[in-house]
């Protein structure tokens, strides 16, 4: 028999991907974390595994579900009505008071969380055009969990807020200034993560963090950001989350002008989304897998190559950003593979001393935080992001201010 949640307050966080829902069950006064899992696969392999926190880590009590007798959800709505049943069973003597959602797309009106209310609903829906691998599943997991704990206060957050406010030559494109008004303009992404890791460096690491820092958050959706006093000043990604790094299934940075080929060999605009958002990137150059553990471990030649291209625009790109900083005092690598993938961390690296970078080879092999030598003049880390933490504070924050109007 599974151990049911202890919270009384419960502060839930949902971060509904393209592929897998990540979730963690805060107490609302203090954000100590009961529990914390996510659901990956959606649609293949389903995977379920949790883990409930609070007492000796050791002793920290797991969940997981096996469907082997039964048939998995099939996509995001039969899941996240599976993830709504299962809370249901374990915080049966708990109470969540607020649910703080992952949304990827804040348009040019919102830079700042703010309460779910229908008319913001309404226009987080005209933005599903510029985030449709993300921004469609956001919503979805809103809406499941305003049926679900139609009582608590429902915060979404954005991805896209921490990188607001930049001056208009490091916002706008080449394109007739009319659109600019329209939205057509850089957003950037990954903002949770990158705020996550700013307010960590401001504890851990203070006088990197009031400097010219390099954020390289790889996964399966890739970005970087240059980050100069703990703020966003440039963003590997654009207008849409397609843009920068070459990614798991998507392409990143690409000439414009193989779209409009690609239209005028007779492709449709969703097979052109398809192929841009879901069959590109390590998937598409490698013709093996989007999954970096995968290619890693293949002898294929494709695999190398596509390996190599993800190094190459990363090293790439990491010149370029120290260019908008005007010098560098930090490099951090976060996310799925900058986190595991200590290969990937060194040829990145490798080469960098012209900027500074010297490369600490065995610590960056054991995965500490600080991967680079003591004569290095430019710190490299290795740093854990933490986007459900980030987003409890600031649905935490709004609690606090009563903002209950409109929910």
């Amino acid at each position: 028999m599974s151990q049911k949640i202890k919270t009384h307050r419960g502060l839930l966080t949902l971060n509904v991907g393209s592929s897998s829902i990540k979730f963690a069950v805060f107490d609302s006064d203090d954000l100590s974390l009961a529990l914390s899992g996510q659901i990956t696969a959606i649609g293949g392999q389903t995977l379920f595994e949790a883990k409930q926190h609070g007492g000796e880590p050791a002793k920290d009590h797991r969940f997981s579900h096996d469907w082997a007798d039964s048939e998995p959800p099939q996509n995001h709505a039969e899941t996240i009505d599976w993830l709504v049943q299962w809370f249901g069973e374990q915080l049966a003597d708990s109470s969540i008071v607020a649910v703080g959602h992952r949304v990827v797309h804040g348009g040019i009106w919102f830079d700042s969380p703010v309460v779910v209310t229908p008319k913001i609903m309404a226009q987080l829906r005209e933005l599903e055009p510029l985030a449709p691998l993300h921004q469609p599943h956001n919503l979805a997991g809103i809406e499941a969990a305003q049926l679900a704990f139609d009582q608590a206060i429902h915060v979404a957050c954005f991805d896209t807020a921490f990188h607001c406010h930049q001056p208009f030559v490091k916002d706008c494109f080449a394109l007739p200034r009319h659109y600019y008004e329209q939205g057509v303009r850089r957003y950037g992404f990954h903002g949770l993560s990158y705020e996550y890791i700013a307010h960590h460096l401001e504890t851990e690491f203070p006088l990197q963090a009031v400097g010219r820092v390099v954020v390289a958050h790889l996964g399966n959706g890739a970005s970087m950001c240059a980050m100069l006093n703990g703020h966003s000043i440039a963003s590997t990604m654009g207008f849409s989350a397609l843009d920068g790094l070459p990614m798991g299934t998507r392409c990143g940075q690409l000439d414009p002008g193989v779209v409009l080929y690609l239209l005028q060999q007779g492709m449709t605009e969703p097979e052109l989304t398809d192929l841009l958002y879901k069959e590109s990137g390590l998937k598409g150059i490698s013709g093996i897998s989007n999954d970096m553990r995968e290619l890693e471990r293949s002898d294929a030649l494709e695999a190398k190559q596509a390996i190599d291209y993800f190094v190459y625009r990363i090293k790439r790109e990491l010149g370029a950003l120290t260019a908008a900083l005007e010098g560098l005092d930090a490099v951090v690598f976060t996310g799925g593979i900058g986190e595991h993938a200590a290969s990937i961390r060194e040829q990145v690296l490798q080469g960098m001393a012209w900027i500074g970078v010297e490369l600490d080879e065995q610590a960056n092999r054991s995965h500490e935080t600080i991967i680079s030598t003591r004569r290095s003049r430019v710190l490299c880390l290795r740093v854990p992001t933490d986007e459900e933490t980030m987003i409890a504070k600031h649905t935490q924050k709004l609690m606090s201010r009563g903002s209950y109007e409109g929910r």
